[in-house]
This record gives structure tokens, C-alpha cells and sequence, in this order.
């Protein structure tokens, strides 16, 4: 059983009307807190994470919920992707550092997967009001319109999402993309990804679910593909965040193949034998 997309843009419309946008650039510094250095948690990451559990969960008699602030205190949750049933994936507020210090932009995402694989995803952008979503098989929508991603620019006129020490290295070479930013949320690269304002984007570290579930098939379902280097396949939800750090995993997005090992080149990164 599929939940109704339309049903979800309501609820993260909803969230963000009542919950996120009232408190952008209103919060006490006694409503935001440190979890980890440069990692941090706000008031509105909690409440707006318990009222799309609520919410959301109700759509699918039988449905469970893990969200990231949730996971922060039991951790084992995530070992409900391995399993046949059905769950939702929740960042009720990615790019919390924007947001906790009154910068753009920041993201609802919700992904919801079943047996390891994602099966539907919504990314929105509450300044802007954007609403994309996707299905597995059925494509990646912003709403009635199908989005596929535009023909592909050459490698020197692309725009890319890379932290400082890859755009340094990237910029090196004559040809490359000279275009390349670092927003602080994810959820706004993949919407940029679908819509062909990004055309390429280098993720690492923990690689964690409700970053990347729902915004991998977005980009997917557009026509993008992606590529992690150590697993040697596509993204799947269910890599284990201290699985995808002990590896070193690597992931790359891009609109072709040929892209991603151009990108992997410049940036002196290794693919797997069978993938060349």
C-alpha cells in the first residue's frame, strides 16, 4: 500500500506553515542547541518532527516512523529499513545550521520506504513553497508537471555541490566546472538537482538515510544517476550511517555515468573496476 503524494504535500505544507516558517530568524538562543560540533538542534527540528510522525503514520494503518532527531536516542530504529515493513523517513528541518541563524535556505524531507528501498519522497522548500516528490517508476513531479532532467551542459559549463577541499581540487584543471557551492542543505541541492539548476553533487561522511532516501529518488526518477564508490552501486536507504563512515563511502550524482566518472577523475576518486 502506497500513501496518496498529494495527502503528504499537505502535511509538510502544514508542518511548514504552522511550525517552521513562524520561527525563521524568531528563535531564543535557549531554543537551539549544540548536538555535536557545527551540528546543531532546534526547538522547531522537535516539534516539527513529532507532528509528521503523527501525521504521517496515520496515512498507513501499520506504519512506523524514524526520525532524525529520534534516532539521536535510539539509534537501533534505523534497523527498520532492513525490514518488510513499512517506514517512514523523516528530516523535519535539514539544514538546521540555516535556520538556527536566520540563513536560506533549509528543507522538509520525508521519504517513506519498504524492505530497503524507497519507494516514494518529498523534498520542500518552505521559503519558496516548492513541492518535488517522485515514485518509484512513476517519475519526479513539481505539481502536474513531470520533471526530467534538461540535456546535459558540457563538464566545464556545470554547476556542482562540493565541500571547500573538492571544489579546490576540482578547479585546478582547465576544463572543469568552475561553478560549485556548498549550501548547508542537501534538500535544496536535490530539488536544484531535479530542476537543472545543479547538475552534479559529491556526498560523504555519514551518508545519513534522511539526508539522501527521498532526494536520491527524486533525482532518479528524473533521469539522473548516482553511484556509491566503495559499495560499488546505487544508493540504497538502508546503508548504516556508521557503515557508510567506516568504509569511507563515497557518493556522486550526476545526469549520466560518464559524468560521474569524469567528476570522479578530476577529483582523483577510484570507481570500481566493474563500474569502468
Amino acid at each position: 500500500m502506497l500513501p496518496i503524494a498529494q495527502q503528504v504535500i499537505e502535511i509538510i505544507q502544514e508542518v511548514s506553515r504552522k511550525l517552521v516558517l513562524p520561527r525563521f530568524r524568531q528563535l531564543k538562543e535557549s531554543e537551539i542547541k549544540e548536538k555535536s560540533p557545527g551540528n546543531f538542534v532546534t526547538i522547531v527540528d522537535l516539534e516539527a518532527e513529532a507532528f509528521l510522525k503523527k501525521k504521517l503514520i496515520n496515512l498507513i494503518p501499520g506504519s512506523l516512523s524514524i526520525g532524525e532527531e529520534e534516532v539521536e536516542t535510539k539509534p537501533m530504529l534505523l534497523e527498520l529499513l532492513r525490514e518488510d515493513k513499512p517506514v517512514w523517513l523523516l528530516d523535519p528541518l535539514d539544514g538546521t545550521g540555516n535556520f538556527a541563524f536566520g540563513r536560506k535556505p533549509f528543507a522538509i524531507i520525508v521519504a517513506y520506504c519498504f524492505g530497503g528501498e524507497t519507494l516514494m519522497g518529498w523534498v520542500h522548500d518552505p521559503l519558496t513553497g516548492e513541492t518535488v516528490w517522485a515514485g518509484k517508476g512513476k517519475g519526479c513531479w513539481k505539481g502536474d508537471k513531470r520533471l526530467r532532467l534538461p540535456n546535459t551542459p558540457d563538464l566545464k559549463d556545470m554547476t556542482g555541490s562540493l565541500g571547500k577541499r573538492y571544489a579546490k581540487r576540482i578547479k585546478k584543471f582547465e576544463g572543469s566546472p568552475q561553478n560549485i557551492r556548498r549550501l548547508g542543505c542537501v534538500g535544496k541541492d536535490y530539488i536544484d538537482l531535479v530542476l537543472g539548476n545543479l547538475n552534479f553533487a559529491r556526498y560523504s561522511f555519514y551518508l545519513k538515510p534522511w539526508d539522501h532516501a527521498a532526494g536520491v529518488l527524486l533525482h532518479t526518477e528524473a533521469g539522473g544517476h548516482n553511484h556509491l564508490f566503495k559499495a560499488d552501486r546505487s544508493y540504497y536507504p538502508a546503508l548504516m550511517p556508521e557503515e557508510a563512515i567506516a568504509n569511507n563511502e563515497v557518493m556522486l550524482l550526476a545526469p549520466d555515468m560518464h559524468t560521474i566518472k569524469s567528476i570522479a577523475d578530476l577529483l582523483n576518486e577510484k570507481i570500481d573496476s566493474k563500474t569502468k
